[in-house]
């Protein structure tokens, strides 16, 4: 079985930086600036009702930019972190802008978390900004080898190469941003170095059993069903990782446009391999979804939408699907039983709801 991803022209994932962007950037230097000085009333009575230092009596007040991060961070840090995501469920972190209020989160944060390789793109003048005020900024894929890293060719990328983001689909890989994880806040609060390691531990032995149900469930597909095709191109680490060839509408970024030739192509290739179903996502518009569905009718082969999978995105805060464990555990469910493959309804341990 070729597990390698069936290549289609895409976009890129950003363009290079247009002229509007060194505007931003400035503003949001003097923003930070103006909210770190101290005249204006409601900073001074911040600080006049904090209590006076007395150790390790405060948590962690960290921000996360997407919730697969802010999982990671909040199962590490335990009893001793809070955190909180800048981008909820359904919010496409390639089109995120942050905004003023954002702004003064990052500000006020201990620590700021994001993916890292490109994901946060419109991002990168806030995080150096705070960088430049002293504030810890983590790329949470930083231990990740790069070799491992998929690339694509891209010219208006430094070097022609573009980088996947998506790591998360692969739950094994994603286990090193636990470490970095770890490694961060022990930096940050030595004195809870040791119960960041053992929450760390515990996690990531979660994370390998998940990766386990994973890899059975989806060798159970048949060979020659085993196509995921989705409305943009985020489960190259995912088909990879399980053995899927997998194949987006649009290209990385959803900033990128399916084109009429590229929709034809998924509709010879459905109709060709007889692929039973096609699935969407969660925090991307199904449009191009349903014209590739309404294509391979027009040729005689009926393809269903096998299901709506989380990509960029987690699901609602406070349930299952909303943490990363249950996010993946309903991918991998819900692809292995839509393409032939035998997996429990309610998923790994009966936690998903019909």
């Amino acid at each position: 079985m070729n597990t390698a991803k069936t290549k289609f022209k895409k976009n890129p994932l950003m363009r290079k930086p247009t002229s509007w962007w060194p505007f931003l950037a400035v503003a949001l230097l003097g923003f930070l600036g103006a909210c770190s000085q101290a005249p204006e009333e409601p900073a001074q009575a911040a600080t006049d009702a904090a209590p006076a230092a007395s150790g390790k009596s405060e948590k962690i007040q960290a921000i996360a930019t997407v919730g697969m991060v802010r999982d990671v961070v909040a199962n590490v840090g335990g009893d001793f972190v809070e955190v909180e995501s800048l981008m909820g469920e359904g919010v496409d972190p390639h089109l995120y802008k942050p905004t003023r209020e954002d702004v003064i989160k990052l500000n006020d944060s201990d620590a700021v978390f994001y993916v890292g390789l490109h994901l946060e793109g419109r991002m990168t003048d806030a995080f150096k900004t705070l960088k430049a005020k002293g504030t810890p900024v983590y790329a949470v894929t930083e231990l990740i080898d790069p070799s491992y890293v998929i690339q694509e060719e891209n010219d208006e990328y430094e070097g022609g190469m573009e980088s996947d983001p998506h790591v998360w689909m692969d739950v094994d890989a994603w286990t090193k941003t636990v470490d970095a994880v770890a490694n961060a806040l022990s930096e940050m609060d030595p004195d809870n170095a040791e119960t960041y390691a053992a929450n760390a531990a515990a996690y990531k032995q979660e994370m390998a059993d998940l990766n386990a149900y994973g890899k059975s469930v989806t060798a159970s597909i048949p060979e020659n069903q085993r196509y995921l095709i989705t409305a943009h191109d985020a489960f190259s680490y995912f088909g990879r990782a399980y053995g899927i060839d997998v194949v987006g509408v649009q290209g990385l970024s959803t900033e990128s446009e399916a084109g009429v030739q590229d929709i034809n192509k998924l509709v010879d290739l459905i109709v060709e391999k007889q692929i039973p179903a096609i699935f969407v996502e969660t925090s991307v518009s199904d449009k191009n979804v349903r014209a590739i569905m309404e294509g391979a009718q027009a040729r005689g082969h009926e393809v269903v939408i096998g299901g709506e999978l989380f990509s960029d995105a987690m699901g609602e805060t406070g349930t299952y699907t909303g943490t990363y464990l249950g996010m993946m555990d309903h991918n991998l469910t819900t692809v292995a039983r839509a393409l032939g493959g035998e997996a429990p309804e309610a998923g790994k341990d009966g936690k998903l709801s019909e």
